[in-house]
């Protein structure tokens, strides 16, 4: 059965395209039997804002598209995903005050990272290399605390209000760019694929970490976790990256990967 998707403005990465991440977990939440199973996303273009998309799965694979075509396909894969180190919320506040986007940021005003975006607006993670100016740039940190308008309709449980899967991909996503030189090297987001555990719970503090895996010309790779206040495993990725021209992708029309 077809569904359709359409993400609101608010989700935004590039000032005028969906938030990687975010569509990632809105698609992967649609594919057939994801529920405890890691799910594999390839954005094959910057995700329309306002706009609404189909959803349909044949043989397996789960397509996001518009009217002028596929927009992203997602699927289940047998592949374990190894959590990356865990650090302490004081260590990760710590980092958040080395955060290079607070200087110099892409997309600004990106939903998940963006310094532009208002506290309940915005996720603003603020992903710093761990250990400060001496740390490791490719191991960064960030504290999280999802706010009530992170929460999306339906996502009560026992009682307590919690993020759903658009918004746990999109916690996953950007920590895991900035522990490559987005500043230096603007990259937007390729592939995400994700397992996720448990969704993060309203007004509880996380920590997110990212790291940088390998580098192989205009193409990045990335690994990110999310915990929560006991230190258990939230949800865990891994992300492809596509080196770009930021200006190209703050444009109407852009075109490739997000």
């Amino acid at each position: 059965m077809n569904q359709t998707l359409l993400v609101p403005a608010r989700f935004n990465g590039p000032a005028r395209s969906g938030n990687g991440g975010f569509v990632s977990g809105a698609l992967a939440e649609r594919v057939p039997g994801h529920r405890g199973r890691t799910v594999e996303v390839t954005l094959r273009r910057p995700p329309p804002l306002e706009t609404a998309m189909t959803v349909a799965t044949d043989d397996g694979v789960t397509t996001l598209a518009d009217a002028t075509g596929p927009v992203a396909t997602a699927r289940v894969v047998d592949l374990e995903l190894d959590a990356v180190d865990e650090v302490a919320p004081d260590v990760a506040a710590a980092a958040m005050l080395g955060y290079p986007g607070l200087g110099n940021h892409p997309f600004p005003t990106c939903f998940a990272c963006g310094p532009d975006r208002a506290e309940g607006d915005g996720l603003r993670i603020f992903p710093g290399p761990v250990g400060g100016a001496t740390g490791d740039r490719g191991y960064v940190a960030s504290l999280w605390v999802p706010h009530a308008e992170d929460a999306e309709s339906g996502d009560l449980v026992d009682g307590v209000e919690r993020c759903g899967s658009g918004t746990t991909w999109a916690a996953l996503d950007c920590v895991g760019g900035w522990s490559e030189d987005l500043e230096g090297r603007p990259c937007v987001l390729g592939r995400m694929t994700a397992r996720v555990d448990a969704f993060p719970v309203v007004g509880e503090p996380h920590v997110v970490v990212g790291r940088h895996l390998s580098t192989e010309g205009r193409k990045s790779f990335t690994a990110s976790t999310l915990y929560d206040a006991d230190g258990r495993v939230v949800a865990t990725a891994r992300h492809t990256w596509i080196q770009v021209d930021p200006s190209v992708f703050n444009e109407t029309g852009a075109r490739g990967p997000v």
